[in-house]
């Protein structure tokens, strides 16, 4: 983490005010500085396509059968207390709490088929596509790593892979993903949390300072280019220049500025609750609103964790608050992402890493099910308006139509311009590796 006293300002996504200092996270990654890891992303080409993903998170694990598979001819005892409701789409219900998804459903896709769900805390599979079980040497990278060793960087200044995970206290598995054998280079940059090494703080250093010490850097350039006879030096400033970049760029700190948006637009993605609870994360609807401010900006894949989704106990009065929210939020971001003409080159998934038991427990909740899950897809220029896959009558196993992991990041991938099926990275031992599993293609029903 970098710190650099800055002047009076708005406050960012995470509520931080910008008179007290301008954060950044995630520039100086295991031991690696920010220009050698610049050099690094530029071996492997940055492509110019405007496509990009946001993965949005939900940490717990989400009710699917209280979401968007209500189960109203099943017992009482697992039907639950909510009711369906018709959406935009002839015969396709969803919760009642969801009621301004329900108005957009021809704009999105449901999948009430997720299987092959590990049975544990952990955002690992929702970012990777591929079980914990198995790894190749260094493990396998998220899916914005992935991306960002491909294709690179849209803009010098904004990373391709940015994680917007709140700060939830033990609740780790709420997280932006690791880059596994592809290394530091394509971690997520993380505004919101520390990037594992110690943090450095530029004490007293403002940004004008800061430009002096670029000029002073410079200079030093030159003359170590001076005395290199044989002019490997002649490149160095390139990446510094860039690490100034990010540093001082305003479109990465305009990007998570979200104050810089109206008054009406801020309202329609709502306030949420900004405090971390032993019950539940912070619900910081701006995170939605940043997703969309760093994907036009030009990050290539952005995820967000939103709240607390593992509800053991009082699972209907948890989901009463929570819903609504993600109902606001969401919708107000696919919106927001149609108005500026955007639908289309940004691909939405919304998702956790199981799903919930059919049977209430005797405390109101629902346990954990790794069975069968939902999705949500929206965006990308994909055939939307429809359901793929379906549960058996008491929601607890896929009955039709079966989806994995990997199908669903094949189809990101194909929304990127990138053939899964054929693209390739090297673990640490050399081997190739394939970006998905073998036998996973992109959903016929969506391309």
């Amino acid at each position: 983490m970098i710190t650099i006293s800055g002047s009076k300002g708005g406050r960012f996504c995470d509520g931080v005010s910008r008179r007290d200092f301008l954060r950044i996270g995630g520039l100086a990654l295991g031991g690696a500085s920010l220009p050698r890891v610049l050099a690094a992303q530029a071996l492997s080409g940055a492509a110019t396509s405007a496509k990009s993903v946001i993965m949005i998170f939900l940490p717990g694990g989400p009710s699917h059968q209280d979401m968007f598979d209500l189960k109203m001819d099943a017992p009482g005892e697992i039907r639950g207390e909510f009711r369906p409701i018709g959406t935009n789409v002839a015969g396709i219900q969803i919760s009642e709490h969801l009621p301004l998804l329900a108005k957009r459903m021809d704009r999105c896709t449901l999948i009430r088929s997720m299987v092959e769900c590990d049975v544990q805390h952990d955002a690992f599979q929702c970012l990777t596509g591929r079980s914990q079980k198995n790894q190749p040497p260094g493990g396998w990278p998220a899916f914005g790593s992935v991306v960002s060793s491909l294709q690179g960087q849209r803009d010098l200044s904004v990373p391709a892979f940015v994680g917007l995970p709140p700060k939830m206290g033990h609740m780790e598995w709420a997280r932006s993903g690791e880059p596994g054998f592809l290394g530091v280079r394509h971690a997520p940059f993380q505004p919101n949390k520390g990037s594992g090494v110690e943090d450095m703080t530029l004490n007293g250093v403002t940004l004008d300072r800061l430009a002096d010490r670029r000029a002073l850097l410079e200079g030093f350039d030159k003359f170590r280019r001076d005395v290199d006879g044989s002019g490997l030096m002649g490149g160095l400033d390139t990446f510094n220049q860039q690490a100034f970049g990010v540093l001082t760029s305003s479109k990465l700190l305009d990007a998570l500025d979200v104050s810089k948006e109206s008054p009406a637009l801020l309202e329609r993605y709502g306030k949420g609750d900004a405090k971390n609870r032993d019950d539940g994360g912070p619900k910081l609807m701006t995170h939605f609103l940043a997703a969309r401010r760093l994907v036009e900006a030009g990050a290539r894949v952005v995820t967000v964790a939103f709240s607390r989704w593992d509800h053991h106990g009082d699972n209907f009065g948890a989901l009463r608050q929570d819903l609504p929210l993600l109902d606001q939020g969401l919708t107000a971001l696919l919106d927001d992402l149609r108005d500026r003409g955007m639908e289309k080159d940004v691909a939405v998934v919304v998702w956790g890493e199981f799903g919930r038991t059919p049977v209430i427990n005797k405390n109101g909740g629902r346990d954990h099910w790794p069975r069968v899950s939902c999705a949500l897809m929206a965006g990308g220029a994909l055939r939307h308006g429809q359901v793929i896959g379906s549960t058996d009558r008491l929601g607890g196993e896929a009955d039709e139509r079966p989806v994995r992991f990997g199908e669903v990041f094949s189809t990101l991938y194909h929304h990127l311009g990138i053939d899964a099926a054929k693209a390739t990275l090297n673990d640490l031992s050399g081997r190739p590796q394939y970006l998905v599993e073998p036998g996973c293609n992109p959903l016929r029903e969506l391309v």
